[in-house]
């Protein structure tokens, strides 16, 4: 199944239309999944629909200049780039309509999540781009958690270390981000 899904990867790369489609077919439904997670608490009027999404974040991928590893490498970039697209979204809007309240941001995927807008998607993006200067490879965990919703295990597989490491580099970095996104809002 995993050789199946990088061979479609490969030949898709390559330019072989019928391997774009397959592996369309293989994918959607994860990257709309993908979508949900990284929209859940939006705005309930949010322009951006998570069909919307995968099909942009398909659309960059396809045009992106990089070899696709395997299964676990594709998600991990389908992720960062639905945060580009939301991020590029926000921005977008925020050009177009000033304001909006505040309200807490948290990272946790089990907890229900209150309604976010463009500014504090911004403001998580610009602390995740902080963390990434401080210390990449906790950004890069967190943003293939949240952004990505890989698990510890597939993150561990993405970036070379223990399941273990994951989790405690996770935990720091949402602690390090959630005192970041506080003091950003004092």
């Amino acid at each position: 199944m995993h050789e199946d899904f990088t061979r479609l990867l490969k030949d898709w790369k390559n330019g072989d239309k019928c391997s774009a489609t397959r592996l369309g077919e293989l994918v959607y439904s994860e990257l709309h999944r993908l979508a949900s997670i990284s929209m859940r608490g939006e705005r309930s009027d949010h322009t951006l629909q998570p069909t919307a999404l995968v099909n942009e974040a398909f659309i960059r991928l396809q045009v992106a200049q990089v070899e696709f590893a395997d299964r676990c490498h594709f998600y991990a970039l389908a992720g960062r780039m639905m945060r580009r697209v939301l991020v590029d979204h926000a921005r977008s809007t925020q050009r177009e309509k000033r304001g909006g309240g505040v309200v807490h941001v948290s990272l946790q995927a089990t907890e229900v999540e209150p309604e976010v807008d463009n500014t504090q998607l911004l403001e998580l993006d610009d602390a995740l781009t902080s963390l990434a200067r401080r210390d990449a490879r906790k950004a890069e965990i967190l943003e293939l958690q949240y952004f990505a919703g890989l698990t510890a295990k597939e993150i561990a597989e993405v970036v070379g270390l223990s399941s273990r490491s994951v989790e405690r580099d996770a935990r720091f970095a949402r602690a390090w981000l959630g005192r970041e996104l506080a003091l950003s809002r004092a």
